[in-house]
């Protein structure tokens, strides 16, 4: 990640050197290694107490981040380098994930499973706009909590904001629930395979379809397993490039909403929304994503050596791990309140939804 400084005199901006940016992240990481440290002893005492770790580090380092962040604010300079946890390092173990999908496991998805997760993306999206709007939700905060739901949480949200003509108080409590419910579900999700008798692979899909960001399935598979890990991210990996798609419609359909304005409080004025315009291709289709795809191809072809993909899984593990550390640092419980009752409402009933169908396209299709 690299920032500019501040101006001068001169009229080239310089960049900032590597060891600047280094002292300015230290703080971030730092915190975010402390709250990794702490869920990993967890982890251990669980082991030793219970003889299994019920709760892994990698949902643990999410409670205790989120537990810190509730009850205390870091500093401003921590959050350089909590963000550079949560997004950069995130993405990389995205990328080096892709090393450990086999072929077996990219067949195991079919065409049937494709084309049923473009139709709940669709369907998800048409019915959680209608309960919005049913609960009383403004046009552009009923679009954006659906496609956020939908798609891709706060990436979604981002992408589809300047298309419709957003305003600032509508992305901010849209992405409030993606940061707050999101951790919600990957917490709760892992139980459910013992109570509904699914297999890993059927999880990796359920998880795939309805949690909303890559991490946070990476967050909610890894209790179950490497097959669960695997189908989960390929299946939201689908999800998240049905963005493209999406973007392009709404900018076709939306073009009069963009230029009205809802009834918005008296603060929310004009110069709250992002600029109109399409997002541009590194939006929708993020590198990350294309480097788990190459990746993923090159170990299905035989070109990635034997002896690197062990340590790139450990090293994709400690990564996600510390990204957990700074997703649970970057979430404040009391967000939920700002947000508002109606909102807590459609995006609970949204999720709803799109669990159900997620359990019929399983159902439907006989993934076993």
């Amino acid at each position: 990640m690299v920032t500019r400084a501040a101006p001068s005199n001169a009229s080239a901006v310089p960049q900032e050197r590597p060891a600047g940016l280094a002292v300015r992240l230290l703080p971030g990481l730092v915190l975010c290694g402390a709250v990794t440290v702490v869920a990993i002893v967890l982890e251990e005492v669980e082991a030793r107490l219970f003889g299994r770790a019920w709760i892994e580090a990698l949902v643990l380092a999410i409670l205790v981040g989120t537990i810190v962040r509730t009850v205390w604010t870091p500093s401003q300079r921590a959050f350089a380098g909590i963000s550079f946890c949560a997004k950069t390092l995130l993405e990389v173990a995205v990328v080096l994930l892709g090393a450990s999908l086999s072929a077996a496991t990219l067949m195991a998805t079919g065409p049937a499973l494709l084309a049923g997760i473009a139709a709940i993306v669709v369907v998800s999206i048409m019915a959680s706009y209608g309960i919005g709007r049913v609960l009383g939700l403004r046009h552009r905060l009923a679009v954006l909590v659906a496609c956020g739901n939908s798609i891709c949480g706060n990436s979604a949200i981002a992408a589809v904001a300047p298309v419709i003509g957003a305003s600032g108080e509508d992305v901010a409590a849209s992405i409030a629930f993606t940061a707050v419910l999101g951790v919600a579900v990957v917490l709760g999700l892992p139980f459910l395979p013992a109570v509904a008798d699914m297999s890993h692979l059927q999880y990796g899909v359920l998880a795939g379809l309805t949690v909303y960001a890559v991490p946070q399935v990476l967050a909610a598979t890894a209790p179950i397993g490497t097959i669960a890990v695997q189908i989960g991210t390929l299946v939201k990996l689908v999800r998240v490039l049905m963005l493209g798609p999406v973007v392009l419609l709404l900018t076709l359909l939306t073009r009069r909403l963009r230029d009205q304005a809802d009834v918005a409080p008296p603060h929310v004025t004009a110069g709250d929304r992002p600029k109109k315009g399409r997002p541009g291709l590194h939006k929708l289709v993020p590198w990350f994503i294309i480097g788990f795809l190459l990746l993923a191809l090159l170990r299905s072809l035989g070109l990635l050596p034997q002896f690197a993909l062990a340590p790139a899984a450990a090293l994709a593990n400690w990564f996600t791990i510390i990204a957990m550390a700074a997703l649970g640092l970057s979430t404040d419980l009391r967000s939920v309140a700002q947000a508002g009752g109606r909102v807590t409402a459609v995006v609970t009933l949204s999720l709803v939804v799109l669990g159900a169908m997620s359990f019929g396209l399983i159902h439907l299709i006989g993934i076993a």
